[in-house]
């Protein structure tokens, strides 16, 4: 069954649904890596991409993001000159009451009758102001660090702002 649009999933209402112990066949979460490029490298310019609404990501468009980042960097500044953290985790299980369709489907189906749902994946829960990811950069790739950024802010379903959390003097 195809991927729904993202805004079926984009806002959320009630409690989380994220214990995993509990559910059968939970789908594993596509994103492979927290981390990139260089940890221990010391960075004078570090962006952050935020959240402006309360909302959910799901974890393949997390991972759409990471990888749009993540090659513009690697490319054009080498793996020594940054550091790309994914800032948070796909904890909620996002379920799906798959409707039967075609001839005869309205014999098959209960329609909204006991429509739990089954697992169909996993998203990350934000708050307002929450950081997505940031980005730690030598001051020579500072502006590709925020086009990278502006890069995996397309691929995200809400709303999200870039802001520089220092070295703001780079920039220019």
């Amino acid at each position: 069954m195809p991927l729904r649009p993202a805004k079926t999933y984009r806002y959320f209402s009630g409690p989380a649904y994220s214990r995993k112990e509990f559910v059968k066949s939970v789908p594993v979460q596509r994103v492979t890596f927290f981390d990139h490029g260089n940890p221990k490298g010391v960075f004078p310019v570090e962006f952050s991409l935020v959240s402006l609404e309360v909302g959910q990501i799901r974890h393949n468009a997390m991972e759409a993001a990471r990888i749009a980042a993540n090659r513009a960097l690697e490319v054009d500044a080498g793996k020594d000159n940054y550091h790309l953290k994914i800032r948070v985790y796909p904890h909620q299980i996002l379920r799906e009451n798959a409707m039967a369709a075609g001839a005869g489907a309205d014999r098959i189906s209960d329609g909204m009758r006991r429509a739990f749902g089954k697992p169909i994946g996993m998203a990350a829960r934000l708050s307002v102001g929450q950081k997505i990811m940031t980005l730690r950069i030598s001051k020579d790739f500072a502006k590709l660090g925020k086009e990278s950024l502006r890069r995996a802010a397309i691929k995200l379903s809400l709303p999200t702002k870039i802001i520089v959390e220092k070295g703001e003097e780079f920039l220019r």
